[in-house]
């Protein structure tokens, strides 16, 4: 009984080995330049940048706080932005949906070079999202 009610309980936690992989995409130039293009590309559709957390200052300054001297980025910052348009539509199918906003664009510099990326979102509504995220980021990496 002990069994099941465990068996039960695992499949309503969130899983890391459910999560999809984020989509990135390389970039052709610095962690600088890709960071400006990527404001530019978020602005240039019209909307504002809430905030940019600056991850990758914060992970290599507290590091040896916790006890670490990897240094996971070179660079890495996350831009949060909203759309009144397409967060008002996907949010109208679900009002759930709330829990993805702000949406977010990344910028790494690793050993692989500088990436875009963001998140993967689920199906259904949060498909206007991720197109609306896949053309900043498109257009940010001149594609």
């Amino acid at each position: 009984m002990a069994r099941h009610i465990l068996m039960a309980a695992a499949l309503c936690l969130p899983s890391a080995a459910l999560a999809e992989a984020p989509v990135t995409v390389p970039f052709d130039g610095s962690f600088a330049d890709a960071t400006f293009a990527v404001e530019n590309a978020i602005v240039g559709k019209g909307l504002v940048v809430d905030y940019v957390s600056h991850v990758g200052d914060m992970l290599n300054r507290t590091g040896a706080d916790v006890g670490s001297d990897r240094m996971l980025f070179k660079g890495a910052d996350i831009f949060l932005f909203c759309s009144a348009v397409v967060s008002r539509e996907v949010m109208e199918a679900d009002p759930m949906n709330i829990q993805h906003c702000p949406y977010g664009i990344f910028v790494i510099e690793d050993d692989q070079g500088v990436r875009i990326g963001r998140r993967d979102y689920p199906a259904g509504p949060m498909d206007k999202v991720e197109a609306l995220l896949d053309g900043i980021i498109a257009d940010a990496a001149g594609r």
